[in-house]
């Protein structure tokens, strides 16, 4: 009974404090706060230029200045104007009658010149070693070219199409707020499109499986026509699957990633060198994802994208086209919309019932939850083949992350070489796999050059900046008189950096609708003189908190590896609890400020920074200097240099660590960026004599993340407690040489390395990745 009884009275509590808060959120926040608009105007950067330095050609014949004027629109907001008719029953049916008036070109997928080609042939007839065509009857092969051909595509049904335009319509006004494109840079790719005469190819980020449906609507919306999308086989049911090809959809056949020695393989692989050479051909827009689909746990990039994007960079090389126009995409939301916890699992890809239930409960929802708005990014297009060319002249020489770090770590060496460093996370499939050595290395670089383009274009999202303020800056709470500012000065500071931001309108709606957006991660608490008291839930929510805040790193990363580089050299001087005076009266020269920064950059996994490494073009744009010509964090204002007026005279430039006005602890707040990884990898190395090796692979990412999620609730690191975190700081480890991955009869297996089983190696390594974290 008397169990009963506090059961009763917690869950009275609760819904007393639930009925607060709730008051809370639909007070308006209580207080009366002036009107202003800080983020408008001229201040806003026009983002998407493609790399000057690579492709110098595009960068001059694809832009005028006059498209920076043309502003935004929302592609969902469709009235009256957007029809040919007019009336009250028109603005009733303006949906439909919008959907029926859209351009569907002619269906031109052709089976039989696809059957034509030369390489199909050739593999066919049996004149390719190994080929399906050896010893087997030419009627029986090509059945199985028509089979394959099926599971890769189908004939684009217009009527379905419309249809589910006019469906998606409705939907997305029903859950989005608004779906912003700017009009200039969707000029930028009709131009493209139309004076060069060349295909066009999409290279897109992938923050949602809304992604796939939400892109070709806005595209063919803006009359760029049917865009054939790749999707993942693995996350689509085969009633799905047969949905999205009657839509534009394109599959990758199982077949095509058996072994190169397989009849089966080679076929499957020439019936889809051949699709896509036809559709290159007809000039049908391709919309490839560059990233692992939502969830997905492991490397940022898409083998499957890297597949696709190898067959476009093999047809241009072969000469089945001249060349292609490749254009960065990139749709960021305030909140990526839910999805069923099933939808990412292997063995549960995503029905038509699913997603109907999806469907149907953000509808439930609509109403009841604030509406969050998306923004689409195209940046300016730019040609495959001066690309190849310009890439291809500046390939240095690369060496592992054994190689580079191990000596160093183990304090065998003190040198730091200045070289690429050799990374590949993203496997390798079959048809990637065929291809030369050499052209394999140019897609991968490609797809990261595309994929780098493609965030720095994206625009940061309000909620994004929000939680960076809260994780980075105020954990324990802060005042929302006091959160205004800040929000305006972390969107000012975004803004002078380059990158635009996914809002604009009055200060105090913003941060109201923001909050109200985070309300399952944030509380808030009324406190004396009408003020309110933000606060981070803790737990689970500070982890959502750091996703969302991974979307505003890039904008300060070089940075925040400067400050991480600083902090390195600070912690051998001045003890890590000293006052601040203590650190600003520390010279630091520019000779060991470039050191720290190698070493840290060949610590950071590829997949986190993209172009920004040693070796290569910190940032493309910046021209063939090196990174030691450069000091990429120096614009923020945040160091002064002394006793040295020539920037060439690098023994004798020293630099000091200085405070900005307007936040005094902003080199703190750039350490604190890169601390959720860093701190994953410290933990992952204190880990190393308490976990149960060998194990699998998943096996030991499994008992890694239950110690970060106990260490988490220990000591409240919860933006730690990470999965892909976790699998990060394996994989990092084991091109560090720590562990070793190898063969046995239950599959790959993980090892201790000989070289870190003792404790004092194991504390080395803790050691050089503490020196980077500022606590």
């Amino acid at each position: 009974m008397d169990t009963m009884l506090e059961a009763r009275l917690q869950t009275q509590q609760r819904n007393t404090q639930n009925s607060q808060e709730t008051s809370l959120w639909s007070s308006g926040f209580g207080m009366k706060l002036e009107a202003v608009t800080p983020f408008l105007g001229k201040y806003r950067p026009f983002v998407g230029r493609c790399c000057q330095t690579c492709t110098p050609k595009s960068w001059e014949s694809l832009f005028h200045r006059s498209i920076m004027d043309l502003g935004f629109c929302n592609v969902v907001l469709v009235k009256e104007e957007n029809t040919r008719f007019r009336g009250w029953l028109v603005r009733r049916l303006c949906y439909f009658l919008w959907s029926l008036e859209q351009r569907i070109p002619p269906c031109q997928d052709a089976p039989q010149k696809i059957m034509e080609s030369t390489r199909l042939q050739n593999v066919i007839s049996g004149r390719v070693p190994g080929g399906a065509g050896e010893g087997q009857v030419p009627g029986l092969v090509k059945k199985e070219v028509q089979r394959i051909l099926g599971h890769i595509q189908a004939p684009i049904h217009p009527f379905l199409l419309r249809l589910f335009s006019w469906a998606l319509l409705r939907f997305l006004n029903c859950v989005f707020l608004n779906v912003q494109l700017h009009k200039g840079q969707m000029k930028m790719v009709h131009k493209a499109s139309q004076a060069q005469g060349l295909p066009l190819v999409l290279l897109s980020t992938h923050k949602s499986l809304l992604d796939g449906i939400l892109l070709p609507f806005v595209l063919l919306s803006q009359g760029l026509g049917v865009l054939r999308v790749v999707w993942d086989s693995r996350t689509c049911s085969p009633t799905l699957r047969a949905l999205l090809k009657k839509l534009g959809g394109l599959f990758l056949p199982p077949e095509a990633n058996l072994t190169l020695d397989s009849p089966e393989g080679v076929l499957a692989r020439a019936v889809v060198h051949a699709a896509m050479e036809q559709l290159l051909v007809s000039r049908q827009p391709l919309l490839i994802f560059l990233e692992e689909h939502p969830g997905a746990q492991g490397p940022r990039l898409s083998a499957l994208g890297q597949t696709w994007l190898g067959l476009v960079v093999q047809a241009v090389q072969v000469g089945v086209i001249p060349d292609a126009m490749l254009v960065p995409v990139a749709i960021t939301y305030d909140l990526v919309p839910d999805a069923p916890c099933d939808v990412y699992h292997a063995l549960a890809p995503l029905g038509l019932w699913t997603g109907a239930l999806a469907v149907l409960r953000s509808l439930r929802g609509w109403g009841h939850s604030p509406r969050v708005c998306v923004r689409v990014h195209l940046a300016q297009p730019f040609s495959l083949q001066e690309y190849t060319i310009n890439a291809r002249s500046c390939w240095g020489s690369r060496q592992t992350l054994e190689q580079l770090l191990q000596p160093i770590v183990l304090g065998q060496c003190t040198i730091v070489p200045d070289t690429e460093k050799e990374q590949e996370w993203t496997p390798a499939t079959g048809p990637l796999l065929a291809f030369k050595e050499e052209d394999q290395l140019l897609v991968r670089r490609l797809s990261r050059h595309v994929l780098n383009a493609s965030v720095t274009s994206s625009a940061v999202m309000s909620t994004a900046i929000m939680a960076t303020l809260l994780l980075f800056k105020h954990q324990k709470g802060v005042f929302l008189s006091q959160l205004l500012g800040e929000f305006s000065w972390l969107t000012e500071e975004t803004l002078l950096r380059g990158f635009d931001v996914g809002f604009s309108g009055q200060l105090r709606c913003l941060v109201q609708h923001t909050l109200s957006l985070l309300r399952a991660h944030v509380a808030l608490l009324r406190v004396h003189q009408g003020d309110l008291l933000v606060v981070p839930r803790p737990g689970p929510g500070l982890t959502h908190l750091a996703r969302l805040s991974a979307e505003l790193l890039p904008a300060f990363l070089s940075e925040a590896v400067g400050a991480c580089a600083v902090r390195g050299l600070l912690a051998g001087r001045v003890p890590p609890e000293g006052p601040w005076e203590l650190q600003g009266i520390e010279l630091l020269s520019q000779n060991e400020l470039y050191r720290q920064i190698l070493l840290l950059l060949h610590l950071l996994p590829q997949d986190l920074l993209l172009l920004q490494t040693p070796g290569s073009r910190p940032a493309c744009d910046t021209g063939r200097q090196r990174l030691s010509a450069k000091l990429l964090w120096k614009p923020s204002g945040d160091f002064t240099d002394s006793d040295s007026d020539n920037f060439e005279e690098a023994e004798g430039r020293y630099f000091r660590l200085s405070q900005q006005s307007r936040c005094p602890d902003f080199f703190l707040f750039l350490c604190r960026l890169l601390s959720p990884l860093l701190k994953a990898f410290v933990q992952a190395a204190t880990f190393l004599h308490r976990g149960q090796l060998p194990d699998t692979e998943s096996g030991y990412t499994e008992q890694l993340l239950q110690f970060l999620q106990a260490t988490a609730q220990e000591e409240g690191s919860f933006e730690c407690a990470d999965r892909n975190l976790a699998i990060s700081a394996i994989w990092t480890f084991r091109d560090l040489g720590v562990l070793q991955q190898m063969p046995s009869p239950a599959g790959p297996m993980l090892y201790l390395s000989p070289t870190f089983t003792s404790r004092e190696n194991q504390e080395k390594l803790e050691q050089f990745i503490w020196q980077f974290i500022c606590s």
